[in-house]
């Protein structure tokens, strides 16, 4: 019996709403940013410092840092960057955020390395969702983006993901063999809640058989 869903998404896709979708037909609970907020809670961070470490490699500049200060006297003051909120504490955080939230179940986790973190998870359905390029810019401008705007987030945001996922698992992004369905969302949100809903079903099925 599948407890979990996981969501993995090609920004501009239209996974945020879909998931949303999904709790209501469920009657799961969602952590999209709610688990933003919990990472911040347990980080003792503001969730915005979580929101910049969003499945994105820290920056060339913070990076420096962090090795400049490494081991020096300079420690003693307030500027241990090695203790600060990063993506390398967002990461580790998240992981036990994840483990926790799946082992009480019915829920749908959005992005944040959730298929990878819970790949293990035999009552963990993974979902990746994709679109056409014209259809993640119409998303994108149907939030009041302009197109330069759309473009610019559709060019570097997954490119943001490639890195991350390729730096903290070892992985390629999107790793086709971690998926129980890819589905290109332009088809419909109604659309794919129904396949996705169908498609678990049908795996719980062969599975009892």
């Amino acid at each position: 019996m599948f407890r979990i869903i996981t969501i993995e998404r090609e920004y501009g896709c239209g996974a945020a709403e879909i998931a949303k979708q999904l709790v209501s037909r469920l009657g799961w609970k969602l952590w999209d940013r709610e688990l933003t907020e919990e990472i911040a809670r347990i980080g003792k961070v503001d969730a915005a410092a979580v929101s910049r470490c969003d499945e994105r490699m820290d920056s060339t500049f913070q990076r420096l840092v962090k090795v400049f200060w490494r081991g020096s006297y300079e420690r003693r003051a307030n500027l241990d960057f090695e203790h600060s909120f990063d993506a390398d504490r967002m990461v580790e955080i998240g992981e036990q955020v994840m483990r926790e939230i799946a082992g009480q179940g019915n829920c749908v986790i959005v992005g944040r390395g959730a298929p990878y973190h819970l790949r293990e998870r035999r009552d963990a359905f993974h979902v990746f969702m994709y679109a056409p390029r014209a259809e993640k810019l119409r998303r994108i401008q149907k939030q009041g983006k302009s197109l330069r705007e759309a473009e610019e987030l559709v060019e570097t945001v997954d490119r943001e993901r490639i890195e991350f996922v390729k730096h903290y698992f070892g992985a390629d992004w999107p790793t086709r063999s971690l998926y129980n369905i890819m589905i290109n969302t332009c088809m419909g949100d109604e659309n794919v809640v129904a396949t996705v809903l169908d498609t678990m079903k049908t795996l719980e099925g062969k599975r009892k058989a």
